[in-house]
């Protein structure tokens, strides 16, 4: 197991955050947006900016988390598309977004990225605990 002691979760990614998980590589964040069903993997790797900073198998491992997780999204919300994306312009540290999307979502078909300003949650969505029962995973 890789020491985590230099890792640290960005005060961006953490503000935005409603809840979150441990996948093996990632930590897996509710994003506190409840239009849309919201999570973003964040590897614990220290001074990553692209996926191609990991290591042979750590990128296999994130890629494999990504679908999982993805599939799960989709599962549990009953989405039309799933999207997923890296930008990292405003937090360079490497993290990648899974968004449930369908025609019903206030930003469709557009992007939900920077669509508005975000609208919290009340509290965790029922798709979370949904979500964490599909991948075999309880909260932090």
């Amino acid at each position: 197991m890789t020491d985590l002691s230099d890792w640290q979760l960005d005060a961006r990614l953490a503000a935005e955050a409603k809840s979150a998980a441990e996948l093996e590589l990632c930590r897996i964040l509710l994003r506190d947006e409840h239009r849309f069903p919201w999570v973003v993997l964040v590897p614990r790797r220290a001074n990553l900016s692209e996926s191609f900073d990991l290591n042979d198998p750590d990128r296999a491992l994130l890629w494999g988390e990504v679908d999982a997780v993805a599939a799960a999204l989709k599962a549990v919300t009953g989405a039309a598309k799933i999207n997923i994306a890296a930008f990292g312009n405003m937090v360079p540290q490497l993290h990648i977004h899974i968004v449930a999307r369908s025609p019903e979502d206030p930003a469709w078909p557009g992007s939900a990225v920077g669509w508005a300003t975000p609208e919290p949650y009340s509290s965790a969505p029922s798709f979370w605990a949904d979500l964490l029962a599909c991948l075999n995973l309880s909260e932090r």
